[in-house]
C-alpha cells in the first residue's frame, strides 16, 4: 500500500516510495491511477490513509461496519454515528442527488441551509468515508478529497464480492502483512493494517497451523517472530535511495530500529528549537543499511531543493556523502528543481564519516 499524507514541504508522501524504488518517473502516471475509471486501487484506511488494491475492499468492510457503529474512529466523528447521524444521512442524500462533493463546497455561503460550517462538514464527510458510505473519487490539486457514492466510484464486481467475517478478514490481512514483511513480530504484523490487538493472537495461531507462517527466532530480537512460507533468504543489496518518512520500510519505527539499528522519529510536531534532525527528514538507504538522514525542503518559487540539515550514522561508509549528493541531485531533477542548496548539510556531503 502507499500511505497518503498532506505534508508537501518536499513532495506528497505517496509519490516518494515509487521514486525510491524506481528512480525518476512521471508523477502524472500515479495521478492518473488515482483518478482512473475503472479503478484498480482505492483510497481507504489501511495503515493510515492509503492507496490500496481493490481486492482489499472486502477485507476492510469490518472496519467500515465498526465505524458505522461509532467504533474505531476519531472521537470527533463519533457523534455522526449516533446523535448526529441524521445530519450525516442528509449529507449522504445530497451527494446521491447532486454528485461528487468536497468539504470546501459545504462551507461559508455554500453551506446547506446554514447547518454546516467547514469543520462540521468535514467531520461528517470523514465519518461517511470511514463507514464506507462514500468513497474517494480522487484528490484535487489542493489535495482535498472528493467524495461520491461507492457504486459510482468502485467497480460493481468489487462491491458484489462477498463480505468475509471480521475474524477471517483480519486473518487474511495478517497473512498479507506477513508476505509483505517477510519476517515480522506479532506487533509488526498487526501494525501493517493497524488491526485490533485482541484478535491478533488467535489469527496468528491459525496462520501457523495452516502453514502460512512459521514461528522463528531472530538474533537480537526479544520478541518471537514469524516467517512467511514464501519468504526467501535475503541477498546483499546494492544501491542508494532516499526514503519518505512514510515509506513501508521505516513507517514502523520500532521495526526499523530492530532491523537497522536506526532510531527514527518524525519531528514535524516537535517545536523547532527541540528538533534533533529537522522538520521533514528522509532516511538514506545505502547498500542495505540506513546510514544517514537529511532534512529537505522544495522551494518551488526559486526552483531549489534545500538541504536544511544532514547527518551520518556512526560507521557510515566513507563514500556516503558522495552517494547522498548523487541521490539529492537525482531527486532535484525528478522534482523539476534546477538548483541544489547544500549549505545546511555542513561538511556531510564533502567529508567521509
Amino acid at each position: 500500500m502507499l500511505q497518503i499524507d498532506s505534508v508537501s514541504v518536499l513532495v506528497r508522501a505517496h509519490y516518494l516510495p515509487l521514486f525510491s524504488r524506481l528512480g525518476a518517473y512521471d508523477r502524472a502516471l500515479l495521478d492518473g491511477i488515482m483518478m482512473e475509471r475503472p479503478k484498480r486501487f482505492f483510497e481507504y484506511w489501511g495503515h493510515e490513509a492509503s492507496l490500496l488494491p481493490l481486492d482489499c475492499h472486502p477485507l476492510l468492510r469490518w472496519r467500515m461496519a465498526r465505524a458505522r457503529a461509532g467504533q474505531g474512529i476519531w472521537r470527533q466523528l463519533q457523534p455522526f454515528a449516533t446523535e448526529r447521524r441524521g445530519e450525516a444521512e442528509a449529507l449522504l442524500a445530497r451527494i446521491a442527488e447532486e454528485g461528487p462533493i468536497a468539504a470546501s463546497a459545504l462551507s461559508g455561503a455554500k453551506a446547506a441551509k446554514g447547518m454546516w460550517v467547514w469543520s462540521e462538514a468535514k467531520h461528517a464527510l470523514e465519518w461517511l468515508f470511514w463507514a464506507g458510505l462514500v468513497a474517494a473519487t480522487h484528490r484535487r490539486g489542493n489535495f482535498e478529497r472528493v467524495y461520491d457514492l461507492p457504486e459510482r466510484v468502485l467497480p460493481r464486481a468489487v462491491l458484489e464480492l462477498p463480505t468475509p467475517g471480521a475474524h477471517d478478514a483480519r486473518r487474511e490481512l495478517l497473512a498479507r502483512s506477513a508476505k509483505a514483511l517477510g519476517i515480522a513480530t506479532a506487533g509488526d504484523l498487526r501494525d501493517y493494517y493497524r488491526l485490533p490487538t485482541g484478535d491478533v493472537p488467535a489469527a496468528i495461531a491459525e496462520l501457523v497451523e495452516e502453514g502460512t507462517i512459521a514461528p522463528v527466532r531472530v538474533r537480537g530480537w526479544r520478541q518471537p517472530a514469524y516467517l512467511h512460507r514464501d519468504a526467501r533468504a535475503g541477498r546483499r543489496t546494492h544501491g542508494a535511495a532516499l526514503l519518505s518518512p512514510f515509506d513501508p520500510l521505516v513507517w514502523n519505527r520500532d521495526r526499523a530500529e530492530r532491523l537497522f539499528g536506526f532510531r527514527y522519529r518524525l519531528e514535524i510536531y516537535t517545536p523547532a528549537h527541540k528538533r534533533e534532525h529537522g522538520y521533514y527528514v528522509l532516511p538514506f538507504l545505502l547498500d542495505g543499511a540506513l546510514v544517514g538522514r537529511v532534512d529537505l525542503k522544495a522551494d518551488r518559487n526559486s526552483g531549489m531543493l534545500i538541504v536544511q540539515q544532514a547527518s551520518l550514522e556512526p560507521g557510515a561508509p566513507a563514500s556516503t556523502g558522495e552517494r547522498l549528493l548523487e541521490e539529492l541531485e537525482r531527486m532535484a531533477a525528478w522534482l523539476g528543481l534546477t538548483k541544489l542548496d547544500t549549505r545546511g548539510a555542513g561538511r556531510v556531503l564533502l567529508s567521509p564519516a
